[in-house]
């Protein structure tokens, strides 16, 4: 033991700089940056003018285009007419087979649910009518 010194003599550790530290902060200097040179950016829109879809001029119905409405309930409308989700399939095929050109437009009511939509287009895809559209409007229960 030394006597001018009252701890007893080691070897001396060099000093060491922390990194993990070093790192926090320099995360938190470049989050800050990119946030800020992000705020400086005005973003510019350019403006655009979709299309709208408007009806047909004519208000005769096509003879050929087939309605079928899905409602609330899970019951069907062919061109208006109430029918049973059961005799979708064999309607198809009749009106398939009467037809050069079938299409169908499958519609909903406005609280219909989307399962017996999906059926109503599973029968039209079983029937081999490749023609479909689905409307997008809401339909009060049974009009077309």
């Amino acid at each position: 033991m030394n006597a001018s010194s009252p701890f007893p003599v080691e070897a001396k550790k060099a000093a060491r700089i922390e990194i993990i530290p070093l790192i926090d902060v320099i995360f938190f200097l470049l989050a800050t940056f990119v946030l800020f040179t992000l705020s400086l950016n005005k973003i510019i829109a350019i403006p655009v003018n979709l299309p709208v879809a408007t009806p047909p001029t004519d208000s005769k119905p096509d003879p050929d285009l087939v309605t079928l409405q899905v409602s609330e309930s899970g019951s069907a409308y062919w061109n208006g007419e109430p029918i049973q989700m059961g005799e979708i399939e064999a309607r198809l095929s009749d009106y398939k087979s009467r037809t050069g050109n079938p299409r169908v437009l499958v519609a909903g009511d406005n609280k219909a649910k989307f399962g017996p939509a999906v059926e109503a287009l599973d029968e039209v895809r079983k029937a081999g009518i490749t023609q479909v559209s689905v409307m997008t409007t809401v339909l009060p229960t049974g009009r077309h």
